[in-house]
């Protein structure tokens, strides 16, 4: 009789239960850090961009007026604070002994703030500045747009969006977001009737300028073979989704019809890559449930600086999660020379 031998079983690993990926427990220890010591190192880090402003460059003749630095640090803390311009003065007096600012403005002053021309340069220099130290953990990005109602009691964003009659009371703020940390790259801010589509190009345009984006994602308002395309050009990947009654020809976007076949023929893992694109609701939610849905500004510069501030809030209080989440090294003057 024959006998044949069988080799044991092999003595099983963890890969064969993880399907070979091994996902790290999310470190709740240092996420606690962060969040017991946000102000802290908020207010810190606001003081560190605001000292960055040039106050030559956006000077103008006539009454002098606070510095831009004194104006920004005051505008932002209100939004951060999410509270009256009247309740923020104690808070201001604490950051003044504290030395991040030189004198207390006066509580009517904050609110001129908002409607100024030169603010709404600052914050969208600081925004794109505050996303430069997660220029090495991003690298794919993430675009679409939010409302943000013009007085407390309307209807949420998400409720109507598909009424566009509506849309005429709301301010419409497109960001680009990096998936990793939900970071705003850079972000427009318009009417509420406003179309999507036209802001793909300028949004990545400056997400490019400084960040090495390898992916972009986005949904189905941006879908366009000029869209497709820019992206290519700047050797970017767009991960964007086709309409029903779309077709493959490239008519001069060759990617176009790339990526038209990959979505029909690899409709799963094309999904996988595009799923990426809620972390741009994430960072949105992350925005409204923390600084608010909506502005209590009445004119249109006033709103736009307003949404602004609480877009930079966000994107601080992300880098004081990340300085204890991923180790992240903040040097906003180096960045600035990049930037």
């Amino acid at each position: 009789m024959q006998i044949t031998y069988k080799e044991p079983n092999p003595q099983k690993t963890i890969d064969d239960f993880t399907g070979g990926t091994i996902v790290e427990p999310f470190n709740w220890r240092a996420y606690n850090n962060s969040q017991t010591r946000e102000k802290i190192m908020f207010l810190s880090l606001l003081d560190d961009l605001c000292n960055l402003v040039d106050e030559d460059k956006f000077y103008v003749c006539g009454r002098k007026s606070k510095s831009l630095s004194t104006q920004i640090f005051s505008i932002c803390l209100k939004a951060y604070l999410n509270t009256s311009s009247r309740r923020l003065i104690s808070e201001l007096e604490l950051c003044r002994r504290k030395g991040f600012l030189g004198t207390v403005p006066h509580f009517n002053s904050i609110l001129n703030y908002l409607n100024n021309r030169n603010v709404k340069r600052i914050l969208n220099y600081l925004i794109q500045l505050s996303a430069l130290p997660l220029a090495q953990l991003e690298d794919k990005f993430a675009i679409d747009s939010t409302g943000f109602s013009e007085r407390k009691y309307m209807e949420k964003w998400s409720d109507i969006r598909q009424k566009y009659y509506l849309h005429r009371q709301y301010r419409k703020a497109h960001c680009i977001y990096g998936t990793y940390s939900n970071v705003v790259a850079s972000a427009i801010i318009t009417e509420g009737t406003a179309n999507d589509s036209p802001k793909f190009k300028q949004l990545l345009e400056n997400a490019s300028d400084n960040f090495n984006i390898k992916e972009i994602t986005a949904d189905l308002a941006y879908s366009s073979r000029n869209n497709l395309k820019y992206a290519d050009q700047l050797g970017i990947t767009p991960y964007i989704p086709f309409k029903k009654n779309a077709k493959g020809n490239s008519r001069g976007a060759r990617v176009w019809n790339k990526m038209y076949k990959y979505f029909k023929e690899n409709k799963k893992e094309f999904m996988k890559h595009y799923h990426m694109r809620s972390n741009s609701e994430s960072g949105f939610f992350m925005i409204k449930q923390r600084f608010g849905d909506y502005v209590n500004t009445k004119n249109d510069l006033s709103q736009t600086n307003e949404i602004l501030a609480k877009i930079l809030c966000h994107n601080i209080c992300v880098l004081v999660q990340e300085i204890f989440l991923s180790n992240l090294e903040i040097d906003f003057l180096l960045c600035a020379d990049k930037c």
